[in-house]
């Protein structure tokens, strides 16, 4: 598997975050959707990263600055057909190690609290990451979780 920045220009990736979006939209009630869309991520505070097998792109993270030590974790998504095969530990990783190699001393994220999200949540956990505040512009929200770590 090979992990790279992407620049969010390609069909592929247009097709894999519409998927995430929608599927955001489904678990998540409107006030409590929290992923970018595709101009979100184009921001230069943001660096996204895709995973591809081969030529099949089997996941996508990104990291969004807050401030000069701080940043958010964004829009980790595992090919559903994968999921559970190691892509997201894998990215995980490698963006935890981006992060730290940019400056950051601390990697904040908002994921769900339903069912749903309790892979990801463990996942998280898994990675040293601890339940927390709300932080940046986030507010306290029961369908949402907030977790940060120091790198």
């Amino acid at each position: 598997m090979r992990i790279e920045v992407d620049d969010l220009s390609g069909p592929e990736i247009e097709a894999f975050l519409e998927a995430h979006v929608q599927e955001m939209r489904a678990t998540s009630p409107p006030e409590s959707k929290h992923a970018l869309d595709l101009d979100g991520l184009r921001r230069p505070e943001v660096t996204f990263w895709t995973a591809w097998d081969g030529g099949a792109l089997v996941g996508c993270g990104a990291i969004k600055r807050l401030d000069a030590g701080h940043a958010e974790l964004k829009s980790m998504r595992t090919d559903p057909v994968r999921k559970r095969g190691g892509v997201a530990s894998r990215l995980l990783e490698h963006i935890l190690v981006e992060a730290g190699a940019r400056g950051f001393t601390r990697l904040s994220l908002e994921t769900g609290s339903a069912g749903f999200f309790l892979p990801a949540r463990r996942l998280y956990e898994k990675f040293g990451f601890e339940y927390c505040e709300p932080f940046a512009d986030y507010a306290p929200d029961p369908n949402s979780v907030f977790m940060t770590r120091s790198l």
